[in-house]
């Protein structure tokens, strides 16, 4: 006899979203054997890191590679889950979690066979007036910082997390916007030359935006007396200088602002070597690859850093832009050239999304991992090739159909992070503290 509850509901499609699924999306049978198969990602490595510039795995999209995407798209989507964007709190704009149990928290061990460490936090300010959709700030006298804001993460793969990659995996995320698009059209910024951090010889120019974030400093910030470039250069050569007698890889990851940011510091960390260890002779592979899976990543240079990008063997990245997202084309100005290499997708093909969406839902990370599992490329259509839970695209949005039963935005942190105490009153306690960086 039917449940009550399940009168008039579609019941294959509720079950879908009781199977836990993650990043492989097999069912329970799936065990270590198969994930480290024939076709797998410890073997195939540097081909899904673009060492031969992802040549025929797009068009179909390869199956390992979908996985990979996702997978780095996945850190990139835990600078958003940790952000404290409650300008009630003196927290705001920092990370709500610890580093020890930053991955936990934003979902990411459960059904993950890929396992990392988070080493750094990385904290940014401008030196230049930009949206608060950049930089949020606190309301409270006691604001844990004025000038600075949470930005990302240094991680690197643990023993276990290296036995499935094939490698040791630096990764570097960084965040991106945390309100509207607003910003598109508010934010008008001429390029400024990047010869400080690029050298002189290449001339190349970059925004001024994403330059100032990357690179401002602030001494009355205690996050910011040195800049995020020189915060994240500092922990990659260290990992890098830590693990230089083991293999490599350095991949960075972002989407919206964090994308170019995360384009900007591939080229950087290649340009001043910061992927080779001290002395060189103690690897002989010298220097590692560097490679950027960026989301919705807007323009971030002239053709002149297009060309310097270009120059460098060990450098790669991966853009993968929604089809009706305006972003990826912004600056709308003419003198950008984008870099790298472009995965297209359209998730309005999608039969699990409302159609045919919004300019936010079109720009939202996890609509665009849903993209990325279920794309068909030239084929056209749409089939999730990798069972990637679709309540996920709910997270934060309102874009999956009514009829799978989940509800809209419901990432929250409960009670907004007021706290009852033995009194009876109540109490905002909405950060870890024990992991403030010096």
């Amino acid at each position: 006899m039917r449940s009550k509850f399940f009168r008039g509901v579609d019941i294959k499609k509720a079950v879908r979203l009781i199977v836990p699924t993650r990043m492989f999306g097999q069912k329970n049978s799936e065990n270590m054997d198969t994930i480290i198969s024939k076709h797998s990602i410890v073997k195939r490595w540097k081909k899904l890191s673009g060492e031969n510039n992802w040549e025929g795995l797009l068009d179909p999209l390869d199956i390992d590679l979908r996985k990979y995407i996702i997978h780095y798209g996945e850190m990139a989507q835990a600078t958003y889950d940790a952000f404290n964007t409650e300008r009630a709190s003196k927290f705001a704009g920092s990370s709500r979690y610890a580093r020890k149990s930053f991955f936990s928290r934003v979902g990411l061990e459960k059904a993950n066979a890929f396992r990392y460490n988070v080493t750094k936090f990385l904290y940014a300010t401008s030196q230049i007036q930009v949206p608060e959709a950049f930089i949020v700030k606190s309301l409270s006298r006691e604001a844990w910082s004025k000038e600075s804001n949470w930005i990302g993460y240094v991680a690197v793969a643990t023993d276990e997390g290296k036995a499935l990659l094939g490698r040791r995996d630096i990764v570097i995320a960084w965040r991106g916007t945390v309100r509207s698009l607003e910003w598109v059209n508010d934010l008008h910024f001429s390029m400024v030359s990047a010869s400080n951090i690029l050298g002189e010889e290449a001339d190349a120019k970059v925004h001024q935006g994403w330059y100032s974030i990357y690179t401002s400093d602030d001494s009355h910030s205690p996050f910011n007396k040195t800049s995020a470039r020189n915060q994240v250069l500092a922990e990659v050569s260290r990992l890098v200088e830590q693990y230089k007698d083991e293999e490599i890889s350095i991949t960075i990851t972002g989407h919206s602002l964090g994308a170019a940011i995360a384009t900007l510091s591939a080229v950087d960390i290649v340009a001043n070597g910061i992927n080779k260890p001290k002395d060189q002779t103690a690897n002989k592979l010298s220097s590692c690859p560097v490679t950027a899976f960026v989301f919705a990543c807007p323009r971030v240079g002239d053709s002149n850093f297009k060309k310097l990008f270009s120059s460098y063997n060990n450098l790669r990245v991966l853009r993968v832009s929604n089809a009706l997202d305006i972003v990826p084309n912004y600056p709308f100005l003419v003198g950008y050239s984008e870099v790298g290499e472009e995965l297209g997708i359209d998730s309005r093909k999608s039969s699990y999304l409302k159609s045919p969406g919004s300019v936010l839902s079109w720009h939202n990370l996890e609509g665009y991992l849903h993209g990325v599992a279920g794309t068909q490329g030239s084929k056209g259509g749409f089939k999730l090739e990798v069972k990637r839970d679709i309540a996920l695209v709910n997270k934060s949005h309102d874009a999956l159909m009514e009829e799978y039963l989940v509800p809209v935005s419901w990432r929250c942190e409960k009670d907004k992070g007021m706290v009852q105490m033995e009194d009876g009153s109540w109490q905002l306690m909405d950060h870890e503290e024990e992991d403030f960086d010096d």
